[in-house]
């Protein structure tokens, strides 16, 4: 991104506004896959296979295209030992984890509610 494009995209701080890079961020904290990482990444330093494990349900691709866009944004930071083979890890950084912890009360919150919730629905 040049920096015009940067500045066309922060023009406004307003996340309701089109132009804003917050939608942008919006979308990637409130992807499933994005939001479990986050809440997951909370209990400290996770090699891949024990997110995956941990994530039922998310494929090992859409993992890993999750763990690199959280990376590319500054909210993961991702640790490579030079063992044979390599050992890859992955902890929030300070963004990352000023970012898991309101999406953490969500989780609670629908952990709580989730039932009820279930019983509301129809069809």
């Amino acid at each position: 991104m040049t920096g015009t494009d940067t500045a066309k995209i922060d023009a406004s701080p307003d996340a309701f506004a089109g132009d804003c890079y917050g939608r942008v961020v919006l979308d990637q904290l409130t992807s499933r896959w994005g939001f479990l990482v986050l809440v997951a990444l909370r209990d400290g330093e996770h090699r891949f296979f024990q997110l995956r494990d941990r994530i039922n349900g998310v494929s090992e691709k859409m993992l890993a295209q999750t763990l690199r866009i959280l990376t590319g944004n500054g909210m993961v930071e991702r640790h490579v030992t030079p063992t044979v083979p390599p050992a890859v890890s992955y902890t929030l950084t300070p963004l990352g984890s000023s970012a898991a912890e309101p999406l953490n009360n969500v989780f609670e919150w629908i952990k709580a509610h989730a039932g009820e919730i279930g019983q509301h629905r129809t069809g």
